[in-house]
């Protein structure tokens, strides 16, 4: 994989997460996990003092059930591998099982790649490898629309949400 600007960017993040998915993945060498995110959003957003501009951002949403939490609450990273439709069934496979009952990246014929004290999974068109920068989760009470949260919460297991800074986008 090689290295270009996030300015050089030529993606629909509308498809890119509501239609095509993407595999989520925290941890590093010593013990990691994906799942498949179709919930997600980039864009711009906070600034450092002394740097000009917002920073770029993908934000991902987790359910607190899903082993892969566990891996990117304790890691200061996070990686966003982006497939062709090829791999729509690994990417459902991966998304439908945990990692705490075997290792179902493999079984989907998923490789991780450690790169930069974290992982990304091989193969993908697109990797945006990211810091943290927030987290919280979603509340009930910040819904307007009730019935989103009913349709999308009967459990009321709401999503933790979190914010990276996207530091580097890897292409093929």
């Amino acid at each position: 994989m090689r290295e270009i600007a996030y300015g050089d960017l030529r993606i629909n993040p509308m498809t890119m997460f509501g239609d095509e998915w993407l595999a989520l993945a925290a941890g590093n060498e010593g013990g990691w996990n994906a799942m498949t995110v179709a919930w997600g959003h980039l864009g711009a957003i906070w600034g450092r003092p002394g740097r000009p501009g917002s920073l770029p951002t993908a934000v991902v949403y987790v359910r607190p059930s899903r082993y892969t939490k566990e891996f990117m609450d304790r890691e200061g990273q996070f990686t966003l591998s982006l497939f062709g439709p090829e791999r729509r069934k690994a990417l459902a496979a991966i998304g439908s099982r945990s990692g705490r009952d075997g290792d179902k990246c493999a079984e989907a014929g998923l490789s991780p790649v450690f790169d930069g004290g974290t992982v990304y999974l091989d193969g993908a068109k697109l990797v945006l490898v990211c810091r943290k920068l927030y987290q919280a989760p979603l509340a009930a009470e910040g819904f307007v629309e009730p019935g989103l949260l009913d349709a999308n919460y009967p459990e009321r297991d709401l999503h933790e949400m979190y914010v990276g800074e996207i530091t580097r986008v890897l292409v093929p």
